[in-house]
Formats: structure tokens, C-alpha cells, sequence
């Protein structure tokens, strides 16, 4: 009989396991261009790009050609399947696909590179696994590279956004049944040893910008155009 001493621990990479799209907000293919175009502006160059959690390709298949080397990783062998389809189909070279978590993709590693990113990810990380992250990716970071973490999840926006805050249509009154289910949900998650909130964590500026102190970053604060809730940070070394 399942106790609460004996529940399986829940596990990202199970969830994931069979995923074969990323989540972006739309998948259409104008939407996905717009959104790559903000990241590359936001990378600002390079020659050599490690795009970490890469998913099911959406956002790798825009970056591709503004690069000379790239590798994507990813922890869900079903998402790395639909972006090999996609690098087959444009026939692209210059990109490796690596199946590993945020410990096992350092060892796979033989490179340095000019931009180390990661776009929806760092909310599925605990903060020791963001400091170790940010530790191991600078031992693979040429002198003037950086690390980019798309779209991290706002806490200060994140429940104002579930609320409808931001719809045209937001009523409070609306919002109180919502915000009881909410309750109802989390309670019940945290009963069954599931994640409160299935798209994440959720972390602030502030703390990233320590952890990245703490490891020699400095951190810069951008607001993500195409997801109210979230924001983009840009870390480069002292």
C-alpha cells in the first residue's frame, strides 16, 4: 500500500519524457520567428551557441544560422527526436543534439562557447542546481561570453497573470472562484507529491542577480515581449 513515506519522488525528465512541443504560448510558425528574433537580439552575436533545455527545436531551428557551431541539449529523448526531424528537413550542419540533464551536459562537452542559453528552464531548477549550473557553464564560456536564461518566471507578475490580470476582459469579482480552486489545487499537489504549480517555479530578479554575483556574473534585467509574466537574464562576467 502507497504511504506518504513510500511515494515515488516526482520527477521533471518522467513529465517530459514523452513531451514533443516546448510550450511556447503559440506554435505557429510567424509567431515562433518573432520570438527567436527578440532572443537573438538579446544574445547579441557569438560564433558559438550551447542551447540548453533546447526542447523540441521551436526557437534552435531561428538560431542555427546565425551561428557557426551549435549543440542543443535536452533531458526529454522525444523532444530531441521532433528537433533532429527539424535540423533534417533544413538540412543544417553546423548543430549537434545531445541527450543530458543539467549535471550530465557538462561531461559531454569537449568546447567552450561564446553564448550559453536556456529559455524556460530555470523553473524547473532547484536554486542549488542555478548556482551549479551558472558555475559549471563559465568553466565552458569564452572570456567575453555570456549566459543567457530566457523567460523566468516573474513571482511578482506570475499570480497576477493566472488571475487575468492582463486580459482585456479582467473582472475581480471573476477572479475569487479561480483563486479558491487555486488553493484547492496546491493543497492537493503538495498531498500527492506532485508540483504545485505544473509550469514551475518561480524566481525573482533579485535572486538570480545574487547567484550570479556570488559566481562572478554581473546580471541584467530584461522584460520578456511575448510573455507577461516572465523576464529574460543576461549575465556577463565582472
Amino acid at each position: 500500500m502507497e504511504t506518504a513515506f513510500n511515494k515515488p519522488k516526482f520527477s521533471w525528465q518522467e513529465y517530459f519524457s514523452d513531451k514533443k512541443k516546448g510550450g511556447h504560448r503559440y506554435s505557429t510558425e510567424e509567431f515562433l520567428f518573432k520570438e527567436a528574433r527578440e532572443k537573438l537580439f538579446h544574445l547579441r552575436g557569438g560564433r558559438s551557441l550551447l542551447d540548453f533545455g533546447c526542447g523540441a527545436g521551436e526557437l534552435l531551428i531561428y538560431y542555427v544560422p546565425n551561428y557557426e557551431r551549435i549543440v542543443g541539449a535536452d533531458f526529454s529523448s522525444s523532444m530531441l527526436f521532433e528537433a533532429e526531424k527539424k535540423m533534417w528537413q533544413q538540412n543544417y550542419k553546423n548543430v549537434d543534439l545531445i541527450l543530458a540533464d543539467d549535471e550530465t551536459i557538462w561531461e559531454k562537452l569537449s568546447l567552450p562557447f561564446d553564448r550559453i542559453t536556456a529559455t524556460a528552464v530555470v523553473q524547473y531548477l532547484t536554486p542549488q542546481q542555478i548556482d551549479a549550473f551558472i558555475r559549471h557553464a563559465s568553466e565552458y564560456l569564452n572570456e567575453d561570453g555570456k549566459i543567457v536564461f530566457f523567460d523566468i518566471i516573474d513571482p511578482r507578475l506570475y499570480s497576477l497573470w493566472k488571475m487575468g490580470w492582463f486580459s482585456q476582459n479582467f473582472k475581480l469579482w471573476k477572479t475569487l472562484p479561480k483563486t479558491g480552486f487555486g488553493l484547492l489545487r496546491q493543497t492537493s499537489a503538495i498531498l500527492k507529491n506532485r508540483p504545485r504549480d505544473i509550469i514551475g517555479d518561480a524566481y525573482s530578479p533579485y535572486f538570480i542577480e545574487q547567484i550570479a554575483i556570488d559566481n562572478g556574473f554581473k546580471m541584467e534585467y530584461v522584460k520578456s515581449m511575448y510573455y507577461e509574466y516572465r523576464y529574460h537574464a543576461i549575465l556577463s562576467r565582472n
